[in-house]
């Protein structure tokens, strides 16, 4: 568990992405909280349910701690982030920041070419994309031959979505990325 001075000094630091050729889905969340980045591990804070949606929706075959993050390549999975800082929270980031970092994982999606592009996050979605009207769910959006989905923000902090409903909405993008065979 960080410290009060740890977590102050991972403000501004930047984390590895999580990520390989040809994966299944990259998951890209809206930036890195100051819990991640003083861990090393993405989705670190206790209370974020992006791993527990990950299990329950069957793409994990148990409930892994944000640590074994480098286990994921080899289920087809990947993390990166709209905005690489760490930040106390998204809402420090500026529309800017969150359009710039639009164009650079659009340069990521490319490069590494996933089946599936998974937004956490629909209003940092909306922004760095330019579709305000956006929901959850598939995208109309591709970047290359890379489909978008659009997933809610599985942050503690987002009541909207309780981890039930996080985890049926994950197995829906589970569902449709399953390779045939």
């Amino acid at each position: 568990m960080p410290t009060k001075a740890e977590l102050a000094a991972a403000h501004g630091r930047l984390l590895p992405d999580v990520i390989a050729e040809d994966l299944d889905v990259l998951f890209c969340g809206i930036n890195p909280g100051l819990w991640s980045a003083a861990t090393g591990h993405h989705f670190a804070r206790p209370g974020n349910r992006f791993w527990p949606a990950l299990w329950r929706s069957g793409f994990t075959p148990r409930l892994f701690d944000p640590s074994e993050q480098e286990s994921l390549p080899g289920l087809g999975l990947g993390i990166t982030n709209v905005v690489a800082r760490a930040t106390a929270r998204a809402d420090e980031l500026t529309d800017e920041e969150l359009v710039d970092g639009g164009r650079r994982l659009r340069s990521s999606v490319l490069r590494w070419r996933p089946r599936f592009l998974a937004v956490v996050g629909l209003g940092a979605f909306r922004v760095a994309f330019g579709k305000p009207r956006a929901g959850v769910g598939l995208s109309a959006e591709t970047v290359g031959e890379t489909q978008v989905w659009v997933l809610p923000n599985p942050s503690g902090l987002n009541a909207h979505w309780q981890l039930p409903e996080l985890a049926e909405e994950f197995g829906r993008l589970r569902k449709a990325a399953l390779r045939p065979g």
